[in-house]
C-alpha cells in the first residue's frame, strides 16, 4: 500500500448494527447523498469557535485562548478556577467525542452508546470497578483545593455542551443522534478522575507476563519458561540509578561519580535470586505445590481471560514488551546551552486523535489565587498538564513497570471463598447495564478480600477448577475456583492532587513532596529547573507481598501467606514512599529513563523487588550510549542533537545477528541475492531500507520456528494454524495421530513479540548452536527439519525472502521497510471497524516509517502478527531550561478530534519525518505566534 503522508485502537465485535448506521448517515454528511452544502453544513457544525467572545457561565474574569497556527491554545485567566474552566470548556470544544467515548468506557457503559455488542466489556470493566473506586477517591482522598479545580473544569465543559447536540458536538454525535436519540448527559469531576483508572490499567506492569507464563506450564518445562524469561541483563544495561540503598527508613543515592560503569549480576534476576530451573511438578507456583497443581489446571481458563483481556479498549497501548517511552535529562555542563535539556516520548497506541493534546495554562500574574503558569501535553477530560514545564521545572514521565498486580485462585463455595480454612462471604454489589435502543442487563459483582472475581465475568473461566488436577494438599475443589484479582489502583488514593502539585512546584524538594501523591500508575519522573539541577523519582505504590509470593504466577487466594501485607487500608502494603529510589545531581550529567530496570535489588543491594518484569534495556542502553559518544565527540549536546536522538533507528538485535546471517552458507540464487542486502548494513532501519525490510523479515521468521510455533495456542496469534500430535504422551503409535492446532491470542498481544524480552532470549541462546530451541521440524517433503542454530537461520532466510516477494515483489530494488512497516490512523471506536465507507471518512494513512522494535525510534510492530506499526512515539518534546521559548514539541496527529478540520492530522507528517514545532511559552513568544484569539465572558450576573 502507497504511503500519503499509519495501530490498534478499540477493538469490538457487535457493533455491525449500528455501524451501518453509523456509516449510511456519515455518507449524507459527506455529501455521498444530500449534496455538498448538507455535507458542509453537518461536517462543519461541530468545529470550535476560535476568534471573537463567548459567554461562558460560571467564570468571574475574562480568559483569553489564544491559537497558534497549528491550533494549539494557550489560555489566560486571572484565577485558577477560571483558568481550570476555561481548559474543559476548550477540551471539550476540540475533543468532545473523544471524552464521551472515555467516560463511557471508564464506567462500564459503552453499551448505552454502541448497544448490546460491548454488555460482556461493560460488565467486566463493571467488575474492576473504575468508576466505584473514582468516586471514592473524589469522596474521600482528593484534597479541596483540587475537587475545587475539577469542578470548575466539570463547569466549563457543560457550558459548552449548553443547548448543544448531535452535529453541533461532532460528526459521531450527529450519527448517534439520528440512529438512537442519544443525547450527552452533563460531566462530572469523578469523570475525569476515572480517566486515571484507564490510565493504570494500560500501564499496569506484569499481568500479562504473569497469565502467559502460566498458560506455559502447560506445553513447556519450567526450564524453557525460564530461557523465555530471562534476568535482567546488568552487567550490559544500565539500571536508571545504580548503587543506592536504604539506610534509617530513607533511600540514600549512591555516594561517587554515579558515572554509569556497568554492575555485576549478570547471572541474577532483577531481585538478586537465581531463577528457577526446576520443571514443573518439582516446584509449585511460588514454591507451593498446591497452587502448582491448581494453575496447571487454569490454563484453559486463563486462556479465556487472556482473550477477555483483549476486548478492553487499550485506550494507552497494547499489552506486552513494547509499551513504554524515553526520557532522558543532560545537565547544563554537557549542553550548548549551559542548562539541561530534557527529553520526552511516551510510546502508546497510536490514535486518532492522538490521547495527547498540548495546552498553555497561565495566570496573567501570580498570586495566592492564581498560582500557574504551566504548558505541556494534558488529557482531554482531565484538567492540568500531565507532562511539560512551568517557569521553573520541567518533568517528564515513562513507565516504571512496577509488578502492581496479581492474580489469585479462589476457592469458591455457594456461601463464600475459603481463607485460611475459614469460609467468608463475598462483598457483592449489583450493577444494572443499560443498553442503546432499549433493554439492560444486571450482574452481580462479588470480591474476596483478594479483589473482584474477574471469573465471574466469563462463563469460560467460571469452570475454574471444573478439571484441574490438583494433587492431595490441595483444599477441596467444592463448587469449582475462581479468579480475583488484587490491583494497586482499584485502592482509592491521590493521583489528581500530585497532577496539580507537579504543575505548581518550583524546585526538586517540591517535585518530590507532589510525587508522593503520583501512586497509581507508577511512573518515572525525570526532572530539570532552570537553576541547573536534573533528578529522578521513582514514585508508585509498589506492593510488599507475603512471604509465599513473588508475582510471577497466579497465587492460591485461601492462604494468608500469599497476600499482600498490611491489608486495603492505609499504605502499611507498600514500599514507603521514603523508601523509593531517586536520584539528584548525578556526577555522570544525566539521567537516562527507558523502562529498564530502576535499581539493582539483592542482599546489600536495594531491598525491595519492585518487579521482575522489567524492559531489557535495549533503548535504555542505547540513549546512554549516544549521549555518553556525543560528550566523547564534542563535549557538548544541543537541542537538535537531542531530537536526532529521539529518532536514532539502530536495531540491537540486527546488530547481533546480521553477522551470523552473512556466514550462512545459502544455495538459492533468490535468498542468496536478498542475503546480500545485509552486506555493509548499518543496521539503521531507515523507511527507504532494502536491508532493513529483510532482516527484519527474517528475524520474524527466527522467532516464529524458534519459539512461536513452540508456544500454547492461547499464545500464539489467531488463525496461525499448525499440525500437532493429539497427545504428547503414550505410545508412538498414539503420538503420531496428529491434529489441526490454531492460535487464539489477539494480534496486538500474541507471542512471540518480537520485544526486547526477545533480544536477550536470543542473545543468551545464540551462542548454543545446537540447543534444542532451533530444532523445528519438517514441512512435508519439501521443507527439511531443522537440528542446529543455522540451519534454522538458513530457513529463516529462504521463508523471508518468499514472503517479501509475495508482499512487495521479485525485484529487490523496490523493496524498503517502509512499504511494509506503515502507520495506519483510526477514529477511535467508530474508525476501528465496519466498511470500507467508514474507514475513508474517518481514518487517515497509510505513513511509510522507520524505527522499529525497542529501538530509540520505537515504533513498535508485533513480530507475531505482522510488520504493521502497533504502538508509537506518541509525542516528542525537547525542553530548554534555558530558554523555555526555544523548546520544541510535536503531536502524533494535532489538535482537533474533527474529522476534515485542518488541525485533525497536521503535525502527523512533520511528526513521521522527526521534525518538532517551535513551543511559545512566555507571553511574548505566544503573542508573536498567536493566529487566532477567542475571548471567553462572564456572564452577566456574574461574581467578578
Amino acid at each position: 500500500m502507497p504511503a500519503n503522508e499509519t495501530a490498534p485502537s478499540v477493538k469490538k465485535k457487535g457493533r455491525r448494527a449500528r455501524l451501518i448506521v453509523l456509516v449510511l448517515v456519515l455518507a449524507l454528511f459527506a455529501g455521498l447523498g444530500y449534496g455538498a452544502y448538507w455535507s458542509v453544513d453537518s461536517v462543519r457544525a461541530s468545529f470550535p469557535q476560535t476568534t471573537g467572545s463567548l459567554k461562558v457561565p460560571g467564570l468571574t474574569g475574562t480568559v483569553d485562548v489564544k491559537r497558534d497556527a497549528n491550533g494549539i491554545p494557550q489560555l489566560y485567566a486571572d484565577s485558577d478556577e477560571d483558568l481550570f474552566r476555561a481548559q474543559g470548556f476548550v477540551h471539550a470544544q476540540d475533543r468532545f467525542w473523544e471524552m464521551d467515548v472515555r467516560r463511557h468506557m471508564t464506567s462500564g457503559r459503552l453499551s448505552e452508546m454502541f448497544g448490546a455488542g460491548q454488555v460482556e466489556t461493560d460488565a467486566f470493566l463493571r467488575t474492576l470497578g473504575w468508576r466505584q473506586v473514582a468516586q471514592q477517591e473524589y469522596d474521600t482522598k482528593l484534597s479541596t483545593e483540587t475537587k475545587k479545580y475539577l469542578q470548575a473544569y466539570a463547569d466549563g465543559v457543560n457550558a459548552y455542551l449548553k443547548g448543544k447536540s448531535g452535529k453541533d458536538l461532532s460528526v459521531e454525535h450527529a450519527a448517534l443522534k439520528l440512529s438512537d436519540s442519544y443525547q450527552p448527559e452533563q460531566w462530572t469531576p469523578v469523570d475525569s478522575v476515572a480517566w486515571l483508572k484507564a490510565m493504570a490499567w494500560d500501564l499496569r506492569g506484569n499481568m500479562q507476563d504473569e497469565i502467559d507464563r502460566a498458560l506455559m506450564t502447560g506445553k513447556l518445562s519450567q526450564t524453557q519458561i525460564d530461557d523465555l524469561y530471562p534476568p535482567y541483563p546488568f552487567d550490559r544495561n544500565r539500571p536508571i540509578v545504580e548503587g543506592g540503598t536504604v539506610k534509617g527508613g530513607k533511600y540514600t543515592p549512591a555516594a561517587g561519580p554515579g558515572s554509569g560503569s556497568p554492575v555485576s549480576g549478570g547471572q541474577n534476576g532483577a531481585n538478586g535470586s537465581q531463577v528457577s530451573t526446576q520443571t514443573v511438578g518439582e516446584t509449585g507456583l511460588a514454591g507451593n505445590a498446591t497452587a502448582q497443581g491448581a494453575t496447571v489446571g487454569l490454563r484453559t481458563q486463563l486462556g479465556a481471560l487472556a482473550d477477555t483481556l483483549d476486548e478492553i479498549p487499550a485506550i494507552l497501548g497494547p499489552a506486552g514488551s513494547g509499551i513504554g517511552s524515553n526520557s532522558w535529562v543532560v545537565a547544563g555542563k554537557y549542553t550548548t546551552t549551559g542548562k539541561p535539556l530534557l527529553a520526552n516520548d511516551p510510546h502508546l497506541s497510536p490514535q486518532l486523535p492522538s490521547v495527547w493534546y498540548q495546552m498553555g495554562l497561565h495566570c496573567r500574574a501570580a498570586s495566592a489565587t492564581c498560582q500557574y503558569d504551566v504548558a505541556g501535553y494534558t488529557f482531554s477530560g482531565m484538567p492540568g498538564v500531565v507532562i511539560g514545564h512551568n517557569a521553573d521545572i520541567a518533568w517528564g514521565m515513562t513507565n516504571l513497570g512496577a509488578d502492581v498486580t496479581d492474580l489469585y485462585l479462589e476457592q469458591v463455595k455457594p456461601e463464600g471463598y475459603v481463607y485460611d480454612n475459614k469460609v467468608l462471604p463475598f462483598t457483592t454489589r449489583e450493577e444494572v447495564i443499560k443498553i442503546a435502543g432499549g433493554g439492560e442487563k444486571k450482574i452481580t459483582v462479588r470480591s474476596t478480600n483478594n479483589g473482584p472475581l474477574i471469573s465471574d465475568r466469563s462463563d469460560e473461566i467460571a469452570t475454574v477448577g471444573a478439571r484441574a488436577p490438583v494433587n492431595s494438599a490441595a483444599p477441596d475443589r467444592g463448587n469449582g475456583y475462581g479468579v480475583s484479582l488484587r490491583w494497586t489502583a482499584l485502592d482509592p488514593g491521590k493521583s489528581m492532587d500530585a497532577v496539580f502539585k507537579i504543575n505548581r512546584a518550583k524546585n526538586f524538594q517540591d517535585f518530590r513532596t507532589a510525587a508522593r501523591d503520583f501512586e497509581v500508575p507508577s511512573q518515572n519522573l525525570i526532572y530539570a529547573d532552570n537553576k541547573g539541577n536534573i533528578g529522578y523519582q521513582a514514585p508508585g505504590r509498589i506492593p510488599l507481598r507475603g512471604g509465599g509470593a513473588d508475582g510471577k504466577m497466579p497465587a492460591p487466594g485461601w492462604d494468608s501467606k500469599y497476600a499482600w501485607k498490611g491489608g486495603k487500608d492505609g499504605n502499611a502494603g507498600y514500599v514507603p514512599q521514603d523508601e523509593m529510589p531517586w536520584a539528584y545531581n548525578p556526577e555522570r550529567g544525566f539521567i537516562v529513563t527507558a523502562n529498564q530496570a530502576v535499581t539493582e535489588s539483592g542482599q546489600g543491594k536495594y531491598p525491595y523487588v519492585l518487579t521482575t518484569d522489567w524492559g531489557y534495556g535495549a533503548r535504555s542502553q542505547r540513549i546512554n550510549d549516544l549521549i555518553e559518544a556525543k560528550i566523547k565527540d564534542s563535549g557538548k549536546i544541543s537541542t537538535d542533537d537531542m531530537r536526532t536522538m529521539q529518532m536514532d533507528n539502530s536495531s540491537e538485535i540486527a546488530a547481533l545477528l546480521t553477522p551470523m546471517l552473512a556466514k550462512i552458507d545459502v544455495s538459492d540464487p533468490d535468498v542468496r541475492s536478498a542475503q546480500k542486502l545485509l552486506d555493509g548494513w548499518n543496521y539503521t532501519q531507515e523507511p527507504d531500507s532494502a536491508a532493513a525490510a529483510y532482516f527484519n523479515a527474517v528475524w520474524r521468521n527466527i522467532l516464529k520456528l524458534a519459539f512461536g510455533d513452540k508456544l500454547p495456542k492461547e499464545l500464539r496469534v489467531e488463525g496461525s494454524c499448525m499440525n500437532v500430535p493429539e497427545q504428547t504422551t503414550g505410545p508412538a503409535d498414539d503420538l503420531a495421530k496428529m491434529v489441526r492446532e490454531c492460535g487464539e491470542r489477539d494480534s496486538d498481544s500474541a507471542q512471540p513479540d518480537g520485544g526486547d524480552r526477545w533480544f536477550e532470549v536470543v542473545r543468551r541462546l545464540v551462542k548454543d548452536e545446537n540447543s534444542a530451541w532451533w530444532q523445528s521440524p519438517a514441512v512435508g517433503r519439501t521443507v527439511a527439519a531443522t537440528t542446529n542454530r543455522d540451519q534454522l537461520f538458513a530457513r529463516a532466510m529462504k521463508d523471508a525472502r518468499w514472503e517479501l516477494t509475495a508482499k512487495l515483489g521479485k525485484d529487490q530494488s523496490t523493496w524498503s521497510w517502509g512499504r511494509m512497516h506503515q502507520l495506519m490512523l483510526k477514529n477511535q471506536t467508530i474508525g476501528t471497524e465496519g466498511p470500507g465507507y467508514l474507514q475513508w471518512l474517518l481514518n487517515r494513512g497509510p505513513w511509510n516509517l522507520g524505527g522499529g522494535e525497542a529501538t530509540v525510534n520505537a515504533t513498535g510492530w508485533n513480530a507475531s502478527s505482522g510488520y504493521g506499526v502497533t504502538w508509537v512515539p506518541s509525542m516528542r518534546m525537547v525542553v530548554n531550561l534555558a530558554d523555555f521559548d526555544k523548546s520544541r514539541w510535536i503531536n502524533l496527529t494535532g489538535a482537533s478530534g474533527h474529522a476534515y478540520h485542518d488541525h485533525y492530522t497536521d503535525q502527523t507528517t512533520l511528526w513521521a519525518k522527526g521534525d518538532l514545532l517551535d513551543w511559545s511559552f512566555g507571553k511574548d513568544a505566544v503573542d508573536k505566534a498567536t493566529v487566532d484569539t477567542l475571548t471567553l465572558q462572564p456572564e452577566a450576573g456574574s461574581k467578578s
